[in-house]
């Protein structure tokens, strides 16, 4: 993530810390939301520079360039609240006024106008290319900003002789970064492909494509993840666009906290891609029952543990992936 730091007025360089703890931030949580979707976030996915690497525009692609955003909007918003930064604190500015009927607005409300404004200076700067595909990238950069936003929480403190509660002071508080996550994962569920007209884009005037560009984004809310292009197939090993497939990933079949996405992974990862579920065993050897004997020694017996893992191999005999039907790029 280093050329993302690099970026922006030399006046910010002081938030670059917060700026790479952020986008950090980011891609663990895209890690974890897509851990058992075909396409889970790989490391080739999470470059961000628009002059190689991560140039498609698909619908996963809307994911990382949200929650990145996100993640460091959250950061530097948490940072600043904690007084970590300089020239930045609590947002106050509608203390003492009336919030609504019996609370005050008080305490100490996160500062998400400053990390907004920060991590635009710095995220969006990335973004240099006048096309349709640096405009859609500045977008999902917006709504996954706006996803910091659409998810905080009010608090209260109530006041009053015997805390009767008669008033409370109140301040908006940043939720857990999961919840942003879970948050932005239903976006990208429901991202919608961008129509572009093509013939007035292929034309080559920059006028034409401003107006293109605007009639296309015109329908579309700026909290809505968007996309140009269909995603690939995450099933199939693709060194060029730097996909590994699904060969080799573990899944899971046996649990009693599992979600319903994380019971159906095997069908998800393996079958539907092909492949078969192959149960490996592995035995670790560890010392245990271990005894203090005097004077002055510790004998302990050996004591072995198998673990169970479930992956997706290559059916015998098959040469390739020969999928079942097709259930999309999840």
């Amino acid at each position: 993530m280093n050329n993302l730091l690099m970026t922006g007025p030399k006046a910010y360089l002081t938030y670059a810390s917060s700026v790479r703890v952020g986008a950090q931030n980011g891609i663990h949580e895209c890690k974890h939301q897509f851990a058992w979707d075909r396409w889970n976030c790989p490391d080739s996915a999470l470059q961000l520079s628009t002059h190689k690497g991560f140039r498609s525009a698909t619908r996963e692609a809307s994911f990382v360039h949200a929650i990145s955003a996100a993640g460091v909007m959250y950061t530097l918003t948490r940072n600043c609240s904690l007084g970590d930064l300089d020239n930045c604190g609590c947002d106050s500015s509608r203390n003492g006024k009336l919030g609504g009927r019996g609370w005050l607005w008080g305490g100490c409300s996160d500062n998400v106008d400053f990390g907004e404004r920060i991590s635009k200076q710095y995220v969006d700067a990335l973004e240099t290319g006048q096309d349709s595909r640096a405009a859609v990238n500045l977008h999902n950069n917006e709504a996954g900003r706006l996803a910091v936003k659409a998810t905080m929480k009010r608090i209260c403190r109530c006041h009053g002789m015997s805390e009767s509660c008669t008033m409370q002071t109140c301040w908006m508080q940043l939720s857990d970064f999961r919840e942003i996550g879970n948050y932005l994962k239903v976006k990208h569920d429901q991202a919608q492909k961008l129509e572009m007209d093509k013939r007035r884009m292929r034309a080559g005037n920059t006028a034409d494509n401003r107006v293109a560009m605007a009639d296309a984004f015109g329908s579309i809310a700026r909290t809505e993840l968007i996309y140009l292009e269909d995603s690939p197939d995450y099933c199939a090993k693709n060194l060029s666009l730097g996909l590994p497939g699904t060969e080799g990933r573990e899944c899971l079949q046996h649990g009693e906290s599992l979600t319903q996405w994380e019971r159906r992974s095997c069908r998800r990862l393996c079958h539907e891609c092909g492949l078969r579920v192959e149960e490996r065993r592995t035995e670790v050897v560890s010392s245990c029952n271990c005894k203090f004997h005097w004077c002055c020694t510790v004998k302990c017996e050996n004591c072995s543990q198998v673990t169970v893992k479930h992956v997706c191999a290559r059916r015998h005999g098959s040469h390739g992936h020969q999928r079942r039907k097709p259930r999309g790029p999840k």
